[in-house]
């Protein structure tokens, strides 16, 4: 691996390159995809780096793959352990198959189901899953301790140079495959691996490339380690974006991100709903959401790309569970301004519903939720009112309507703690 520097290794793209010849024979390259409806939606020349497409359905089996296969055999031979949110999990467990190491796998009770049925499937008797803690700090807790009373090798999600090294060989393929460097290359960031490997490749092999590392908004642990001078644990974060809601990056990754000094962005977690759902209705892509990451990016003012650019987005994962569409739905349309909840303290007689309908809904928009809250006399009762517009654009002339209405309307705001039960 490359030069020690202080405590961390810098990862060189030599480093990258010997990976993708370890790699060679065990996973064919992920395709790369012109997307016709970014291009024509933000004026520029997008590529789909499908990560999604590999029997993994995930990048991180690369820099498993890696780790593990360069494992000395007195590590081997007590086996290897770690902690995922989901997809890191997935590469242990599909390396340590392929490499016949038993591994014990630790998820937080977040992943979702169809990632810890993929990971037992993966490993099938070489991996035993077990599910600690409710988010990943808590898993990688678990993994450490089991680590030191058993001697297992603990293979870190993302802080590790021969990770860093395996999740590089991303950029190497989408060089080779577009046959020539693009103007910009976005990853997701989360704990920050396969943005450090796609710099120490990039900033030696191709230094003109923009490099841009797409944080959820809920989860900007890399933005705030290069402000703080150092990796710093976030107190709370939105888990939503699983794949790359991340307390805090690691020693390697943050070494490498601040000395390549890459863009980057916040994407909201709304933002990121609605391109998944651009992604599978328009595209015919399943993403789970730190896969839509990058290509939801795109819109954002502080790209600042100009037009025409050449932009590759890497589409990281496709392992989402199927459940979880309502509550992708639900955050697109809260996103778009589409979606709106209010109290409404109805009068308790016959006609009051259909009164509210006729003199506040537009022909264009719907009752989603109605709920009673409670009922404070014979006379009146609050209800909790979800209502979906036709447009955006609708919401200044309902809340007028609401306004006249002879009923007491209350907007629930998206910062007001009621909003928290509702998506």
């Amino acid at each position: 691996m490359g030069e020690q520097t202080g405590t961390t290794a810098t990862v060189t793209a030599r480093d990258v390159e010997v990976a993708a010849e370890r790699l060679a024979d065990v996973l064919p390259p992920t395709p790369l995809h012109r997307n016709e409806r970014l291009s024509r939606h933000y004026d520029l020349d997008v590529w789909l780096k499908r990560e999604d497409a590999n029997s993994v359905r995930s990048y991180k089996v690369r820099g498993a793959y890696n780790l593990l296969s360069r494992l000395p055999d007195e590590q081997r031979s007590r086996g290897v352990v770690c902690a995922s949110a989901g997809n890191h999990a997935q590469g242990v467990a599909y390396a340590s198959a392929a490499l016949g190491l038993e591994a014990r796998v630790y998820l937080p009770r977040t992943t979702p189901r169809q990632k810890r049925e993929r990971v037992a499937w993966l490993g099938g008797k070489h991996v035993q899953v077990v599910v600690e803690g409710e988010t990943y700090d808590d898993a990688a807790a678990a993994a450490q301790a089991y680590a030191a009373s058993t001697g297992a090798a603990l293979i870190p999600a993302f802080d590790d140079p021969r990770t860093i090294a395996g999740q590089g060989t991303v950029a190497k393929e989408i060089v080779e495959q577009l046959g020539h460097e693009p103007d910009a290359v976005v990853v997701p960031v989360g704990g920050g691996g396969l943005l450090a490997g796609t710099l120490a490749w990039l900033r030696e092999r191709h230094p003109a490339v923009g490099v841009v590392g797409a944080e959820p908004l809920g989860a900007t642990s890399m933005a705030s380690a290069l402000q703080r001078g150092g990796p710093v644990r976030l107190e709370t974060i939105d888990p939503f974006i699983d794949g790359a809601a991340v307390r805090m990056v690691g020693d390697h990754t943050y070494a490498l991100t601040a000395r390549h000094a890459p863009r980057l962005v916040a994407v909201p977690e709304g933002r990121v709903c609605v391109e998944m759902l651009e992604l599978y209705q328009s595209d015919g892509i399943i993403s789970e959401p730190a896969g839509a990451l990058a290509s939801a990016a795109l819109g954002l003012a502080e790209l600042d790309l100009p037009r025409g650019a050449t932009v590759v987005c890497v589409l990281s994962g496709g392992n989402n569970d199927v459940s979880r569409y309502a509550e992708i739905v639900e955050r697109a349309l809260i996103f778009e301004g589409k979606k709106h909840y209010f109290l409404v303290e109805f009068p308790q007689e016959p006609g009051a519903l259909r009164r509210f309908l006729d003199d506040v809904l537009g022909p264009d928009d719907d009752i989603t939720l109605f709920e009673y809250v409670k009922r404070n006399n014979r006379e009146t009762g609050p209800a909790l009112v979800g209502i979906e517009l036709g447009s955006a654009e609708n919401l200044p002339a309902i809340l007028e309507r609401m306004r006249k209405a002879p009923h007491r309307i209350e907007k629930v705001e998206p910062d007001s703690p009621l909003f928290t039960f509702l998506t």
